[in-house]
């Protein structure tokens, strides 16, 4: 029996994730799950599942989920020590990364020095710590699995194909709900229309990433390193009806993807079983019922937050973190209506052009960047005002 650890067990992902671990239960159990701030979730996902541990990023939710759950012997943490403690545990074979933001980047490194496998939904990883994350996977000689349905389109497409014969990936992207939009038409966007997916359902702030394009920005650079692919292997190709999830390219002209209806638990799945496949209920693919299947370029002119990802994926260093928290703090003053649309990739812009690029920053590095980068948008919505 494979024990699962949930680092974000509350979200979309690690919803769907504990009803992938409940379907299969001689073959898993989650023996520790973690959360920001959502008590009343968290207390009932311990008395459904049971788990040793639980963790609270938030001190007082963790002190208020501890009285809840009195009756029951679950350890209760809060905290990056406990997000650390809970992805170190001796039992635990996997840890499904899926907080979002920088926090998951000290537990993942945790982890993977404890020799956990992982399975990573966690952008921000890769994204600000690919440079640490990687030689560490193949140091310590750990899985790093993709659950993101992309980055595992593509290690599905890899498998029993050299990779040094990958001509390019091609990454898709829905479009988001504004495909198709001019520059001028953004500037009225609101979030409600921003929150509209048209295909996937997911949390607030990665909805607002897919309707920028940011989250493409960031899944290519992701890609780059779970792939050991460069910025010029990766092409993003905008294909509405998401159901090639990403595609290889290789030398001889072929083109290798995975097919599927747009649901995250077949990538969660799999990441959970590989190498096997186990059998999943709901919805499969009706190649008849499918009228057609379309590809179009993105437009980086609309889009510029996809362009802005290649040149921080091109910069390197601590320029990919830059990127990362001003999208981050600039998507949450949208979410409160401070700024447009159309300042999100303005405020990324900004703040790559003020920030001092670090060759190989360490965590704290990355961190500090972070912070600054924050201070920057906050100076800027200073003078705005």
């Amino acid at each position: 029996m494979k024990k699962i650890v949930i680092l974000g067990s509350t979200g979309s992902i690690g919803t769907q994730t504990l009803e992938v671990v409940n379907a299969y239960p001689e073959d898993f159990c989650a023996v520790a799950l973690a959360a920001g701030k959502n008590v009343t979730l968290m207390e009932e996902q311990i008395r459904a599942n049971k788990p040793k541990y639980a963790v609270m990023y938030d001190e007082k939710a963790a002190g208020d989920l501890k009285q809840r759950v009195s009756d029951l012997p679950v350890k209760v943490l809060s905290g990056m020590d406990g997000l650390i403690t809970i992805a170190t545990l001796e039992e635990a074979d996997v840890v499904l990364t899926a907080v979002v933001g920088m926090i998951g980047i000290r537990p993942t490194i945790a982890a993977i020095e404890a020799g956990k496998d992982i399975a990573l939904a966690n952008k921000e990883t890769l994204v600000c710590a690919g440079h640490i994350i990687m030689p560490l996977v193949r140091s310590k000689q750990v899985s790093l699995l993709p659950v993101d349905s992309e980055h595992s389109a593509i290690f599905q497409s890899l498998q029993g194909n050299p990779k040094k014969r990958m001509k390019r990936i091609l990454l898709t992207a829905s479009g988001g709900p504004f495909r198709g939009y001019k520059k001028e038409q953004l500037t009225a966007v609101t979030p409600e229309d921003a929150l509209k997916h048209p295909n996937w359902t997911m949390g607030r702030k990665i909805t607002i990433d897919s309707a920028t394009m940011v989250n493409k920005g960031l899944e290519v650079m992701e890609a780059g390193w779970l792939f050991d692919a460069k910025p010029s292997q990766i092409t993003v190709v905008v294909h509405p009806q998401s159901v090639i999830h990403s595609m290889v390219e290789y030398e001889d002209g072929a083109v290798i993807g995975q097919l599927g209806t747009p649901d995250m638990k077949l990538p969660i799945q799999y990441a959970l079983t590989y190498p096997d496949r186990f059998p999943m209920e709901g919805n499969k693919l009706d190649l008849f019922a499918l009228s057609s299947l379309t590809f179009e370029e993105p437009d980086p002119e609309v889009f510029t937050g996809l362009k802005l990802a290649y040149e921080a994926f091109l910069a390197g260093g601590s320029v990919p973190t830059v990127y990362n928290a001003a999208n981050e703090k600039a998507v949450a003053l949208f979410l409160d209506r401070k700024i447009g649309f159309t300042d999100i990739p303005g405020l990324i812009e900004t703040a790559m052009k003020a920030h001092k690029r670090i060759e190989s920053p360490d965590v704290d590095q990355i961190l500090a960047a972070e912070q600054e980068c924050y201070e920057i948008i906050e100076e800027w919505m200073g003078r705005r005002s």
